[in-house]
Formats: C-alpha cells, sequence, structure tokens
C-alpha cells in the first residue's frame, strides 16, 4: 500500500473511528470484560470460588479465592485507567496462560467432543494472552515515543538525572 493511500485511509471515517478515544476505551473494557465479570462472580458466591479453587488443587482455597478476585479486578483497574496499563496487561497475560494451563489440560482428555472444546478454549485463552501482552507493548512503546528524544535511549546517557558523574 503506497503512502498516499494510507495517509487516505487515516483520514476516512474508518481511520477517525479507529483512533477514537471511546473505541480505545471500549476495546479495552471488552478484553478486560471476563476479569471483571468473574471476581463480581465470585464475590456473590465467595463459597463457589473456594469450590472453584478445591478443584483445581489450590490451597488454602479461601486464600487463592480472595486473592484472584483482588488481582482481577487490581490488574483491570490499570489497563482501563492507564495508570502503569503495560504492568496490569503483562499480569492478566501471565495469569491467563497459568489459569489455562491448570484449568484446560485437553492433553489429558480422551478424544472427542470435551476434548476438542477444551483444545478450543486452551487456544482462545492463548490468543486473549496474546492480546495483553500486545496491549502492554503498545502502552510501552507511546510511553516512550511521548518522552523528549534524549530520554529515549538506554545505558549511560539515557536521562541527565541518572547519568554518572
Amino acid at each position: 500500500m503506497n503512502t498516499k493511500a494510507i495517509q487516505a485511509v487515516e483520514q476516512s471515517f474508518i481511520g477517525r473511528l479507529l483512533t477514537a478515544p471511546a473505541l480505545r476505551i471500549l476495546a479495552l473494557l471488552a478484553l478486560c470484560a471476563a476479569y471483571i465479570q468473574g471476581p463480581i462472580v465470585k464475590l456473590l458466591d465467595f463459597g463457589g470460588a473456594v469450590a472453584e479453587m478445591e478443584h483445581f488443587g489450590l490451597s488454602p482455597a479461601p486464600f487463592f479465592a480472595a486473592a484472584v478476585i483482588v488481582f482481577e479486578f487490581a490488574m483491570s483497574a490499570l489497563i482501563l485507567t492507564g495508570y502503569w496499563r503495560w504492568i496490569g496487561a503483562l499480569a492478566l497475560a501471565a495469569f491467563t496462560l497459568a489459569a489455562t494451563w491448570i484449568a484446560l489440560r485437553f492433553w489429558e482428555l480422551p478424544p472427542g467432543p470435551q476434548q476438542s472444546m477444551a483444545m478450543n478454549a486452551f487456544f482462545e485463552h492463548v490468543g486473549l494472552a496474546g492480546a495483553f501482552v500486545f496491549v502492554a507493548a503498545n502502552d510501552l512503546a507511546n510511553r516512550r515515543n511521548s518522552r523528549p528524544a534524549q530520554y529515549r535511549s538506554f545505558g549511560r546517557a539515557a536521562a541527565p538525572d541518572i547519568q554518572k558523574g
């Protein structure tokens, strides 16, 4: 695609829509939806949350249930507010991969519909983790590009306030 075509798309309705702050917020909210809905359900049925932790062999189950509730809410808040978004996104990516590894062990199931459903869910969650990594990388790139040029490099000359004399 040539430069003029790219500029035309950027200036079109679709380009303006895709770069609108409201769409970015909605996309981040959609990405975090399961990590907001999940803790709400766990809070409303804490006994069920404890039973879920016991089912997956996590002990002490009440501690893990409470920790998951706080963690999912807190990391979603970091992502949605933009405050340390990259940390929240990387944390939810790691959490998603760990939970997926624990809960969706499709390779241990006999061939059939259950294995297929578990395998699909496993790879959907891997994709979700990838989306969180993308959010983290994008946030870090935006932070780096928004700083003055003299603060963008790494190493000894990264910033005047950290130079050694």
